[in-house]
C-alpha cells in the first residue's frame, strides 16, 4: 500500500496538477473549437460538442466512474438520459435554462438550473426530439469516444483534468476577489471557505446537514450571548476606571484604564472569531468542503495564500494533508499563480 506522503504519490500529484496548469494555455482554443461543432452537420460532432461545454462549465463527470459493484441509477455527462433534464425558454428571468436532475458519483443527487448558450439550448431540443424519457440524450457519443478526442485536444486531457483545472482556477479567482489583507486571521479563514465552497458547489460535493449541527449552533450561539456579556462588563468596567482616572490623575488609576483597555479589545477580537465561526459552520452545513480540498485544488494555490496573508498553513490543511502536500509546502512561494 502506497503511503500518501511519500515520495511517489507526491510526484503523481505534482503531475496530475501540472497537466491542469498546461491546459490553461489550450483551454480557449479548446472552447473555440466545441463552439464552432455546436453548428456542425453532424450530429455526433454536436453532440460531442455539447457535452463537452457541459464538462467545462458545469465540472460535469464524463459517466464511467460507475464503483464496482454498484447498483443504482447512476450517470455521468455522457449516459444521460432524456428525463435527466428539463428545456425552459424563460425561467426565473433567464433564458435558455437547462434544469438538470439526477444521480451522480456514489448516488449524490445532482440538482441544478443552468442559464446556456442559445445554440447549446436548440442542439439540447434537437437531441430530445422524437425520443422517450429513459432515451439516451447523447445517443452518437460514448466516454470512450469523448475520452479519444480530448486526447487528441491535449495530450493527457481527460474530463477529470477540466475538473481539477475550473475548480483550481475558481479558487485562485475567489481568493484575489474575497480576500482582505487588513482582515483577522479568523477572517480570512471565512474568506478561504467561501472560496472553496464555490469550488464544492461548482463540482457538486454536497453531504446532508450533520445530526449534531442544531446541537454545536446552541452550544456556539451561547458562547456569543455569554462573550457579550463579558464586553458589556468590561465596557462599563472601562468607563468607571476613566472616571476614576479623572478625579484622581495618578498612575495606577492610569495603568488600570490601559488594562480594561486591553482587556475589552481582547474580548471585542473573541466575539469577533466566534461571529465568524457561526457563520461559517452555517454557510457550510451542506457542502463538503475536503473532497476537492483533497482531490482537485492543486495545494500551492492555498499555500501561496496562506504565505502571502499571513495565514498559518495548519489552519488550512491537517497534519495528514500537510504530509500528502508536503511536496507543495517545500517548492511554493507566495507569488504561485496557477
Amino acid at each position: 500500500m502506497l503511503n500518501p506522503s511519500s515520495k511517489l504519490k507526491g510526484e503523481k500529484d505534482w503531475q496530475k496538477f501540472e497537466v491542469a496548469r498546461r491546459l490553461k494555455d489550450v483551454v480557449h482554443k479548446i472552447r473555440a473549437q466545441y463552439q464552432a461543432d455546436w453548428k456542425s452537420k453532424e450530429i455526433r460532432k454536436r453532440q460531442r460538442a455539447v457535452a463537452l461545454y457541459f464538462i467545462d462549465k458545469l465540472a460535469l463527470r464524463a459517466g464511467n466512474e460507475k464503483e464496482e459493484g454498484e447498483t443504482a441509477d447512476t450517470v455521468g455527462c455522457c449516459s444521460l438520459r432524456v428525463e435527466h433534464i428539463k428545456l425552459h425558454s424563460k425561467l426565473d428571468g433567464q433564458e435558455h435554462v437547462v434544469e438538470f436532475d439526477f444521480l451522480g458519483k456514489d448516488s449524490i443527487r445532482y440538482y441544478n438550473k443552468v442559464s446556456v448558450e442559445k445554440p447549446v439550448f436548440k442542439n439540447l431540443q434537437l437531441f430530445m426530439k422524437n425520443k422517450d424519457p429513459g432515451d439516451d440524450l447523447f445517443d452518437r457519443l460514448t466516454t470512450v469516444v469523448l475520452n479519444k478526442h480530448l486526447q487528441k485536444l491535449m495530450n493527457g486531457l481527460t474530463a477529470k483534468v477540466f475538473r481539477t483545472y475550473n475548480a483550481s482556477i475558481t479558487l485562485q479567482e475567489q481568493l484575489k476577489a474575497l480576500t482582505n489583507p487588513e482582515d483577522s486571521v479568523a477572517e480570512k479563514l471565512l474568506s478561504y471557505n467561501r472560496a472553496n465552497r464555490a469550488v464544492a458547489i461548482l463540482c457538486n460535493h454536497q453531504r446532508s446537514t450533520p445530526k449534531t449541527f442544531e446541537k454545536s449552533m446552541q452550544n456556539l450561539q451561547t458562547k456569543i450571548d455569554a462573550k457579550k456579556e463579558q464586553l458589556e462588563k468590561a465596557q462599563q468596567e472601562l468607563e468607571e476606571a476613566e472616571d476614576e482616572l479623572k478625579d484622581t490623575r495618578d498612575a495606577k488609576a492610569e495603568a488600570n484604564v490601559q488594562k480594561k483597555k486591553k482587556l475589552l479589545e481582547r474580548l471585542k477580537e473573541q466575539l469577533a472569531k466566534l461571529n465568524v465561526q457561526a457563520t461559517d459552520k452555517e454557510e457550510n452545513k451542506q457542502i463538503a468542503l475536503g473532497t476537492s480540498k483533497l482531490n482537485y485544488l492543486d495545494p500551492r494555490i492555498s499555500i501561496a495564500w496562506c504565505k502571502k496573508f499571513g495565514v498559518p498553513i495548519e489552519k488550512i490543511f491537517n497534519k495528514t494533508q500537510r504530509e500528502k502536500f508536503a511536496w507543495a509546502i517545500d517548492m511554493t512561494d507566495e507569488d504561485f499563480e496557477f
